[in-house]
């Protein structure tokens, strides 16, 4: 089969690798890179970077977090899936046993060797797919951000990539120069620009693409940035944003840079784009949010706090699209230029003087702000517990759950809520514990009993359910008496649990009807209604 795919979604995604084969460890301390074996191999290997601060921020571009669809994806292709971990730079042999490699939106700039050794895994006849992102997606405050890593150069600071950085940085930055080696060795260069919630439905033909767009309609962009082709004989573009955008139009919210730079289409460059490189080949794309899922796996290095990412990888065409790309990857062929096979050519992208490495300039000064005292992005012993590179596991997130009836009485008539924590610290105690019932559109429409018997009034809404405090399995439950009002009708609601306002833990769709329900309360029996 040629570039076919049975999908996946991310909630599935430990299930799916059960399914597809098993998980092997590769060696490494404490938090060992996880090793993705198919069922049914195809011959073939394909390595995620994740030694470039892939996990900064809020980013989890990982193959068992934020990028496991792709990576379950390739898996069900027969491909083994293995991620690169290691504080030393990437070299040549750590790429030899691969096909392709994939290096997701990097935070930490390459060495001028690892980019010899990328060069060389290509013209040796692997694959590279290069994943950035928009400009001043600066995730963990170094003054760089994907798209100026992937192309070799800091904007604004072509003559000293380290400006602005303390002497720890600057050690860090040993063996980083500047060049633009993207252009130079790939023949694209990723743009500045921020675009954002635009689908890039300008889509070249299969036959004008070695298939790779077959069956793709759509790809969906979300804060990314476009490339400019450089060298038409080794890059060429397969999607691109539509024509006769605006330079404000579906621009980023919080983008430093302007939105589009030639008013999209073709002169706007590609938002994808693939190459020919010696034996190998290459291919780009702008933005990772097609490629993230929903689980990400650790937590944020700078604060601790649990990430949220994009299930972008079930949007429109975006996941076949992204294992069509790896599978002409992988597929070695002997010609050297696009010039040298029957496809027509791109033109080389306008380009603005601000793009020339040598005459860019910073828009705002970086970073975009300070980050938390402490963090040191080149220093993992700063980094919080639970993030990648960290000596010390997450802490666990509690599980809650609430019962009630199968049918909650809308009559007003008295029922039982049980409410109940585990994966708790043991002793731990909350005491900001609040709970409504709410129709669709968000009208409140219960009350919690209070201690004393009494009700509330006629406020409905969030109220108390009173203090949690964990037993020492980290287990915490207390059952709570409610009623329904203030104009409910038989139909669907919501059941939800906050810790404090605005941080809703927990939500559930629940079922208001005629039927009561027994309870004895306050000596008080209630019977079932007829």
């Amino acid at each position: 089969m040629k570039y076919a795919l049975r999908w996946t979604m991310s909630a599935l995604s430990f299930v799916l690798l059960l399914t597809f084969g098993s998980i092997a460890a590769a060696e490494g301390p404490n938090d060992p890179a996880p090793v993705l074996n198919p069922e049914e191999p195809n011959g073939m290997k394909v390595l995620f970077d994740n030694s470039h601060g892939q996990t900064a921020g809020q980013s989890d571009w990982v193959i068992d977090g934020a990028f496991s669809d792709f990576a379950d994806a390739l898996v069900e292709e027969g491909y083994v899936v293995q991620e690169h971990r290691s504080t030393e730079p990437l070299s040549l042999e750590n790429l030899e046993d691969f096909n392709v490699l994939v290096i997701p939106e990097a935070q930490i700039p390459f060495k001028t060797s690892e980019q010899d050794a990328i060069v060389a895994f290509a013209d040796n006849g692997g694959g590279v797919f290069f994943i950035a992102d928009h400009y001043n997606a600066d995730r963990n405050f170094n003054r760089w951000d994907s798209n100026e890593i992937m192309n070799g150069w800091r904007r604004g600071a072509y003559e000293d990539p380290t400006k602005g950085m303390n002497i720890g940085e600057q050690e860090a930055m040993n063996g980083v120069e500047s060049t633009d080696w993207l252009s130079e060795e790939f023949g694209v260069r990723f743009r500045f620009n921020a675009i954002d919630n635009t689908i890039g439905d300008d889509i070249v033909p299969s036959s004008e693409a070695f298939g790779i767009t077959e069956g793709i309609g759509e790809v969906t962009i979300h804060a990314g940035s476009t490339l400019a082709v450089t060298n038409p004989e080794i890059a060429k573009g397969i999607v691109y944003l539509p024509e006769g955008l605006t330079e404000g139009e579906n621009k980023w919210n919080n983008a430093v840079d302007q939105g589009v730079y030639f008013g999209g289409g073709t002169d706007e460059g590609p938002f994808t784009a693939i190459g020919k490189k010696g034996d190998g080949k290459s291919a780009f794309i702008g933005d990772s949010s097609p490629v993230e899922d929903s689980t990400p796996k650790y937590r944020n290095e700078e604060h601790g706090e649990t990430k949220r990412t994009y299930d972008g990888f079930t949007d429109a065409d975006n996941g076949l699209l992204l294992v069509n790309i790896v599978n002409w990857l992988a597929d070695q062929e002997d010609y050297q230029a696009f010039s040298e096979v029957d496809i027509p050519l791109d033109e080389p992208s306008p380009i603005l003087d601000m793009e020339t490495p040598e005459n860019s300039s910073e828009p705002e000064n970086e970073p975009w702000r300070e980050p938390a005292e402490g963090y040191l992005w080149y220093e993992p012993s700063t980094f919080a517990d639970g993030a990648f590179g960290s000596e010390v596991s997450p802490p666990k997130d509690i599980i809650y759950n609430i019962e009630t009836p199968e049918v909650v009485p809308v009559d007003g008539t008295p029922f039982e809520a049980t409410i109940t924590l585990t994966d708790m610290e043991p002793g731990q105690v909350i005491e900001n514990a609040e709970m409504q019932i709410y129709l669709d559109g968000g009208k409140a429409v219960s009350q919690i009993q209070n201690e004393d018997g009494s009700w509330p009034g006629n406020s409905y809404g969030y109220q108390s359910i009173g203090i949690l405090e964990a037993d020492e399995s980290g287990e915490a439950e207390v059952t709570v008496t409610m009623r329904v009002g203030n104009g409910a009708s038989e139909g669907n609601a919501n059941i939800r649990l906050r810790l404090g306002a605005g941080n809703n833990v927990y939500t559930k769709t629940i079922m208001l009807g005629a039927q009561s329900v027994s309870l004895e309360y306050s000596e008080v029996i209630y019977p079932i209604a007829g």
